[in-house]
């Protein structure tokens, strides 16, 4: 147990102590009705399950009310877990902040959500949950981006990162990437505080260990705190017999636990004891006990005790993360309580209105007002304490579209991306101090290095650079608080988890950065998760993946990235690019920049390649508006590369390191006859919005389908990319022509360029056979 270490007089803490409990019960009381009533009261015609979990609320309420009613600042920060969140609800509705008509909305169209949303739930909500484990990270990037923030543009504040999470999330593996990197071990404003349930969805956990997980958390740097018995059984402890009773609960398994909360007065009598040699003392200090108070000492567990909450919280070691480790019961307060299957499990009638007599509550108004006292002075007086000032937002400086220089000779797109970074410090250096780049140990493999070399590594405190006067280092490792690259360990998660909270800091405080993200594409799959969850909490970032498909020949089938081209089409809030050229790669880059930080704005995924290309293909018009059109064209999502003499019988559409082959296969159709316009296509899920915006579907430009694809060249499709070919299918669409989609549609295997795109058929020899099929030439 932690020690009390309450500064108040007894009197005081008791007052308080009371109130709270009064709170407490409020808050189970309105998580369980609010449930029943999207249950139960609310009409439902479709007969769908709505579900919600009072159980899981039930667990938390002791944590959270102590949380809102005593501990947080208005500068603290909470990521509640995801079945948490009528308790959420609740607790925002008893301090004003959510009117008591829209608890009955929970799970309604445009009403509460499932789980907490930062941008659709209409009560304050600091962190979307919902997928297990992001929730619980969440906080520490929200930390890290604070401290970010407020070490180059002054304003983000103190406070601290709470994360409320299940016990069942720990077996999440991006929770222990989290907790282990080691930007992590000084951020002491991060507080974990475990639900130490011991249940998960479908049972009680048989072999859950605190003791492990705690020497996990100690052996990362983390403070760890333990809250397993509460006041009443400590008091036991004390008595004849009390040893013996500490020994048999913790040596007792889970499963056996549990099933004691199920039991009568007369079974716990008979069970608490067990049979070995703590029976004959536990049956004498049992035997001390009336049935209420034996009821009650069995699952006064340290999660559920107010006291030694308060004294968890002052304990807190500020100077490095804290997990608190607090034993509770699943349904504590339930009839459902400690269930194997109480997960999603609904309080029948009759449970509700013993839950509502227990409460203090009427089930006929369940949304009534606490009664005037102390408790609801409290939460008048917290919510005056919480209320935060509104964030004036700064918008983003402007972010140039165009440097002016046309690239030539051979280059990649990768190079020209690390380029594009370095120009924009010089052309717009006020854009270029909003961005912050981020990679997982693969900097100088993206073309980052002259990027770094000119910004520096971020740390929160100036380090060392031993090799700094080494001649043969060309990479500088610069670490101070003035840096703008943040590097941490292998582990995509944490990237993009922290790239989601620096593309949150233009809402959270106003101070908008251009955060940009950098990985291997073949690894963006897995990072997708957590950075659609990021996009969804409103975070605004770029990420880069590179090198990517096939063309990353001599690696293999498992660094050959196959399905990262449709992004775009799938991901909402997302726009994607693959440019082929130098030329465009800059405009995208920018174009993706000037969509961060924005409230109209958005993210952006950029997929880059390594191969080097003749820049000279690009063709880009040498006249100024010429230009300017080719730009908007080629970041509205294409443009005609080359266009046939007459009428084209077949048009190619190409798209990043494949443009090269199109190209040479329009000059071998063009010896056999076949004219073929080639169109470079660098954003599919930019053409797929106008297509869809053509039949009334959306409410994207279209212009660039007219321009790109227009009607009096309409021709059989032939459609071309490194990555799966559906990406590209849906142009037939545009004008209703055949089309013949090419791509990687399965693994592959080491060798040269030439070698792995013809096994894949993406090789020009492959895009002619394709081409002559759709025209029918001998």
């Amino acid at each position: 147990m932690v020690p009390d270490t309450t500064t108040s007089p007894r009197t005081g803490r008791q007052e308080l102590l009371t109130a709270l409990g009064e709170i407490e019960q409020r808050v189970l009381w309105l998580s369980a009705a609010t449930i029943d009533h999207a249950n139960r009261v609310r009409p439902n015609p479709t007969g769908l399950k709505v579900g919600g979990h009072q159980a899981s609320c039930a667990s938390m309420v002791s944590i959270m009310t102590t949380l809102w009613f005593h501990e947080l600042t208005a500068d603290d920060r909470v990521s509640v877990k995801p079945h948490a969140s009528p308790a959420l609800h609740a607790v925002n509705h008893l301090l004003g902040e959510l009117p008591a008509e829209t608890l009955t909305t929970l799970r309604s169209f445009g009403g509460l959500q499932s789980y907490p949303s930062r941008t659709k739930d209409p009560d304050p909500v600091d962190y979307s949950t919902g997928s297990v484990g992001i929730g619980a990270t969440a906080p520490i990037w929200g930390a890290l981006a604070r401290r970010y923030v407020e070490g180059r543009f002054p304003g983000a504040g103190t406070g601290r990162q709470y994360a409320l999470l299940g016990d069942a999330e720990l077996d999440e593996g991006a929770c222990w990437e989290a907790v282990q990197d080691p930007m992590v071990a000084g951020l002491g404003e991060v507080v974990w505080i475990v639900d130490l349930n011991r249940q998960s969805l479908d049972r009680v956990v048989p072999a859950l260990s605190a003791e492990r997980l705690a020497g996990m958390f100690e052996a990362a740097g983390w403070q760890v705190l333990t809250l397993k018995y509460g006041e009443q059984l400590t008091e036991l402890f004390s008595r004849p017999g009390g040893e013996a009773l500490r020994t048999r609960l913790d040596t007792m398994g889970n499963p056996e636990y549990q099933r004691l909360l199920r039991c009568t007065p007369a079974e716990l009598r008979d069970r608490l004891p067990g049979t070995g040699s703590t029976r004959e003392p536990l049956e004498r200090l049992v035997a001390t006990l009336d049935d209420d108070a034996l009821h009650s000492a069995v699952r006064n567990l340290g999660g559920h005790d107010l006291g030694a909450l308060l004294d968890a919280y002052a304990a807190i070691d500020d100077t490095r993360p804290t997990v608190i480790l607090a034993y509770t019961v699943k349904g504590r307060g339930l009839h459902s309580e400690g269930h194997p299957q109480n997960h999603s499990s609904l309080l029948t009638r009759d449970q509700l209105a013993d839950l509502a007599t227990r409460t203090g509550a009427d089930p006929d108004d369940p949304w009534r007002p606490l009664p005037d006292g102390a408790a609801a002075r409290l939460c008048a007086e917290r919510a005056e304490e919480l209320r935060r000032p509104p964030v004036e937002r700064i918008a983003p400086p402007p972010v140039p579209t165009d440097f002016g220089r046309t690239p030539g000779g051979t280059g990649t797109t990768q190079q020209a991306f690390g380029r594009a970074l370095l120009d924009l410090s010089r052309s717009a250096p006020e854009a270029a101090a909003r961005v912050v780049t981020v990679s997982p140990d693969v900097s100088s493999s993206t073309n980052l290095g002259g990027w770094l070399n000119k910004v520096g590594v971020w740390s929160p405190t100036e380090r060392v650079d031993w090799f700094a006067d080494d001649a043969e280092t060309i990479l500088h490792w610069r670490e101070n608080p003035t840096g703008q690259h943040v590097e941490l360990g292998i582990a995509e998660t944490n990237l993009v988890g922290l790239l989601g909270e620096l593309g949150a800091t233009w809402s959270r405080w106003g101070q908008p950065l251009l955060p940009i993200g950098i990985m291997y594409d073949p690894f963006v799959n897995r990072a997708l998760e957590p950075w659609q969850f990021g996009i969804y909490a409103g975070g605004q970032s770029l990420l880069v993946g590179t090198p990517s498909g096939v063309t990353l020949a001599p690696e293999g089938g498992a660094h050959q990235s196959i399905t990262t081209p449709s992004l775009g089409l799938e991901q909402p809030g997302c726009t994607t690019w693959e440019p082929a050229f130098a030329q465009d790669a800059e405009w995208c880059v920018l174009a993706a920049l000037s969509l961060l930080g924005r409230t109209d704005g958005g993210s952006a995924y950029l997929r880059l390649s390594t191969r080097p290309v003749d820049q000279s293909l690009a063709a880009v018009p040498a006249d100024p508006a010429a230009r300017e059109r080719r730009r908007r064209q080629a970041v509205a999502g294409a443009y005609g590369l080359r266009r046939a003499e007459g009428t084209p019988d077949v048009t190619l559409a190409a798209m990043g390191a494949m443009v090269p082959e199109a190209l040479a296969a329009a000059d071998r159709l063009a010896s056999l006859g076949v004219a073929a316009d080639v169109v470079c296509v660098t954003s599919p899920g930019l053409l797929f919005r106008a297509t869809q915006a053509r039949r009334g579907l959306d409410d994207a430009p279209q212009w660039v389908l007219d321009q790109a694809f227009p009607a009096d060249r309409a021709a059989p499709l032939v459609t071309l990319l490194d990555g799966h070919p559906h990406t590209l299918a849906f142009l037939g669409t545009v004008h209703n022509t055949p089309v013949t989609p090419l791509g990687v549609t399965h693994f592959g295997q080491s060798g040269a360029l030439d070698e792995v795109y013809r096994h894949h058929g993406i090789d020009t020899e492959s895009v002619v056979r394709a081409a002559l099929d759709l025209t029918h030439r001998p």
